[in-house]
């Protein structure tokens, strides 16, 4: 089973302390990687920390924070509504929510709405493998490896590798950085890109970072090796991989 990365939304700390106390119960179930009392610093810290599921215990005065959500660059977490108020449920389930649950909260409805997320996420990955594994037939077919399926927010999209400057790692997430300054983030971790991508040419220089060695412009090995790439960035080689990594530049010169 998965472990499921949680975000709690509520204007006081009861329920933060109540799923806390839960977690101490069920945490191969459930961590919490932020906690906020407000609406706006709570979609700062969906941007950044990326969880898959939040935990709202608030009374909204407009449907700004649901607008913000569908602003997101990436999968919008699963929402889970909590509220003493049962007529509340309504609101919850026109934004789609995952589940509500009516206080006083019990841990049994903790974990009901957990497998319904976990449940919504592996049905959303299991769609998007058909697809994906339907694009890798047809590259076959083609006799083709040219191209890559990225699973993206709302669909799935064909990159040409020889785009592809670099991709680094987002938690559970993956952004590609693309000739031309265009970024795509991807719901897929970035070890699963590893088997995918034209080994060739990509090599995983750190475990946050796959570099595409056809858009390198410069290689440093002052103070260790770094990677300078046709958009400007500048990457670090992780000391572990630097043997293996200069093996393979003299593979390809």
């Amino acid at each position: 089973m998965i472990q499921i990365n949680a975000l709690v939304i509520n204007e006081n700390k009861d329920t933060l302390r109540l799923l806390e106390k839960f977690i101490e119960e069920n945490f191969m179930i459930m961590k919490i990687i932020g906690y906020t009392t407000t609406i706006i610093e709570g979609i700062n810290l969906i941007k950044l920390k990326k969880p898959d599921v939040i935990f709202l215990d608030v009374i909204f005065k407009d449907d700004s924070f649901f607008e913000m959500l569908d602003q997101l660059e990436f999968n919008t977490p699963k929402l889970v509504f909590i509220s003493e108020h049962e007529h509340y449920a309504v609101k919850a389930f026109k934004h789609n929510a995952i589940d509500f649950i009516l206080k006083p909260i019990e841990f049994n409805n903790i974990i009901l709405a957990l497998y319904k997320v976990i449940k919504r996420i592996k049905m959303e990955h299991s769609y998007q493998d058909e697809k994906i594994n339907n694009i890798n037939v047809i590259n076959a077919q083609n006799q083709t490896n040219n191209y890559v399926a990225v699973a993206s927010l709302d669909k799935i999209e064909l990159i040409h590798m020889s785009e592809i400057i670099f991709c680094k790692a987002e938690g559970r997430y993956t952004t590609f950085y693309l000739i031309g300054g265009k970024k795509i983030m991807s719901s897929r971790n970035l070890g699963e890109y590893s088997a995918v991508l034209d080994n060739n040419y990509f090599f995983r220089i750190h475990h946050s970072y796959i570099i595409n060695l056809r858009q390198i412009t410069k290689i440093s090995k002052k103070d260790g090796y770094f990677c300078e790439f046709t958009n400007g960035i500048t990457l670090p080689v992780a000391k572990r991989r630097q043997e293996d990594f200069n093996k393979f530049i003299k593979l390809k010169e």
